[in-house]
């Protein structure tokens, strides 16, 4: 479905409309409107159970949480430094950003996408953040009010949840929403380049294509399905593309068998058959995987899905207490599962994959990622949870973990290394350092080929922001002609809560300080978000569409 995405349509679309039958139809529409948002309004006074942290928006919405407008291309002042050339081109970062201020419970996945993005160009910078302009956006925009039901803050207590659901079941059957044939997700994970467009993604969701046009905007295009010809309504937020062949390798779980399915999308952005997953025996909360040159790595962990939950007035998603976690490798040209083997891993439940390759001629898979060491507080208090990088080599004859060490004391995550190694041996990692309450407050670099039991810290580079600061995934920028693995930049967005400005830092990957090279202050608040991405001048020139 390609959405109305700008003004001018949307007009058309209301005006051609307006004749007598169907403006009854849209009085009748505004009185069952107002009638479902009294019945809402109802749920959350009297019928929501006290709201716990996670669900609560005047918790989860604190200090640079809280979600900002949308702000149309805007220049810059570089205050510090000057931008390398290797930068020209646009940085977007994607992250929750509730169009309307929540009237019950909202967790933090709930917030519609927004795009911020700095665009670089011969020293000069503009920047602008943009809604991706999902279903789910637009149906809620011109209503006024949010209505799309939750699956992480909607069931609050069985009387609400029951409330909820059947709510949520007349605003369909009444052509208030279709969330069976739009989709309903948000959009605010991250994003993707995939076969030569770029999309925002989120995991309840297809991914939405976006342009970026030629005076630094940004332009939502549509849901997006990759010209499938199987029934596919949703995919991961984290996609591996290949950067030698142009293949993207993707997963989507699902609450009924198969519990996990892997696909791969052409270099021509054509969607393949799908590979069914029947070895997994309940869903998994799987939010990242593993790609080498053969294979796929799956971590089938301790966050789950149990729609029965739902029936004791409690989100579907759960910890399992004693599951043990395990990791599936299925060789990533399959066509079925039949080659597919699961070792035990117990305590690993990937937050998010770093890298993976083969070493030994293929003898040996290496996985590094980032492991919630305290999986109990994933859900209920990820503010609090501890996350930790471990590096996990497994032997593919013997089909067992012949090592596993962490590579840091330190609490990481948002790990990133350069791009042009996904997949293959790499020898450095960057990574946030995450304080508490889930504040990003630094960045590292570790050496990974430091790694080894004896070793118990590869960290060999950091920065630490100032007092008052925070900020958000890294992502690493090769230079131009860059000889070295590390010879190129970190870029970040970073908040300074004390003088009440945002920044977009760039540092020095190869210095051991991670030094300052440049900073360009940015015209107003950047919300903490989740996954950005880089995209050259060179690459932006064939994605660029002017009005």
């Amino acid at each position: 479905m390609k959405l109305i995405s700008n003004s001018a349509e949307r007009i058309k679309f209301k005006t051609m409309h307006m004749h007598p039958i169907s403006k009854n139809k849209t009085e009748k529409q505004s009185l069952l409107a107002n009638m479902f948002k009294s019945v809402d309004d109802f749920i959350c006074n009297h019928l929501d159970l006290p709201l716990r942290p996670s669900i609560d928006p005047e918790h989860v919405l604190f200090g640079n949480f809280a979600p900002v407008d949308e702000l149309p291309p805007t220049p810059c002042e570089v205050v510090e430094g000057s931008l390398p050339s290797c930068l020209d081109g646009v940085y977007l970062r994607n992250g929750p950003n509730p169009q309307f201020i929540p009237r019950g419970p909202y967790h933090l996945f709930d917030g519609d996408g927004m795009l911020h993005m700095i665009k670089i160009s011969r020293g000069k910078a503009t920047f602008c953040s943009r809604y991706v302009k999902t279903y789910k956006y637009m149906v809620e925009c011109d209503l006024g009010y949010a209505v799309f039901p939750s699956g992480f803050s909607s069931f609050n207590g069985l009387m609400a949840s029951m409330a909820r659901v059947g709510l949520s079941v007349a605003r369909v059957l009444t052509g208030q929403f279709n969330p069976v044939v739009n989709g309903f997700g948000m959009a605010n994970t991250s994003v993707a380049l995939i076969s030569g467009k770029l999309y925002a993604l989120c995991e309840s969701d297809l991914p939405y294509e976006i342009e970026v046009t030629s005076d630094g905007d940004i332009r939502t295009i549509g849901r997006h399905d990759f010209d499938s010809s199987e029934p596919f309504i949703s995919m991961t937020a984290h996609p591996k593309v290949d950067p030698d062949t142009g293949e993207t390798f993707a997963f989507r779980f699902h609450v009924v068998p198969p519990f996990l399915t892997f696909f791969r999308i052409g270099s021509d952005g054509r969607k393949g058959p799908d590979v069914p997953i029947f070895s997994m025996k309940s869903t998994a909360l799987i939010h990242d995987f593993a790609v080498t040159k053969n294979y796929a790595i799956f971590n089938d962990g301790q966050m789950v899905i149990s729609p029965l939950e739902l029936l004791r007035g409690r989100p579907p998603m759960r910890i399992d207490p004693v599951k043990v976690p395990r990791l599936g490798i299925i060789r990533r040209c399959a066509k079925d599962e039949s080659g597919m083997w699961w070792i035990d891993v117990p305590g690993f439940n990937m937050s998010h994959s770093v890298n993976a390759w083969e070493e030994d001629d293929g003898e040996t898979i290496v996985v590094v990622a980032s492991n919630l060491s305290s999986v109990e507080l994933a859900l209920e208090r990820l503010d609090l949870a501890q996350l930790t990088l471990e590096e996990i080599r497994i032997s593919v004859k013997d089909k067992k973990v012949i090592t596993r060490h962490p590579l840091s004391s330190k609490v990481l995550d948002m790990p990133i290394i350069n791009p042009a190694y996904a997949g293959k041996k790499n020898r450095y990692a960057y990574a946030a350092v995450v304080g508490t309450p889930m504040l990003m407050v630094g960045v590292v670099k570790l050496d990974l080929s430091l790694s080894s039991d004896d070793c118990l810290d590869c960290i060999v580079a950091s920065r630490m922001y100032e007092p008052g600061c925070t900020g958000n995934e890294p992502f690493f920028v090769p230079n131009n002609a860059a000889a070295d693995e590390d010879d190129g930049f970190l870029v970040t967005y970073v908040h300074d809560e004390i003088a009440k400005e945002s920044k977009f830092l760039i540092m020095d990957a190869k210095s051991p300080t991670l030094e300052i090279v440049a900073a360009v202050k940015l015209p107003r608040r950047v919300p903490t978000g989740f996954h950005g991405l880089f995209v050259s001048q060179s690459h932006l020139e064939k994605l660029c569409r002017d009005d």
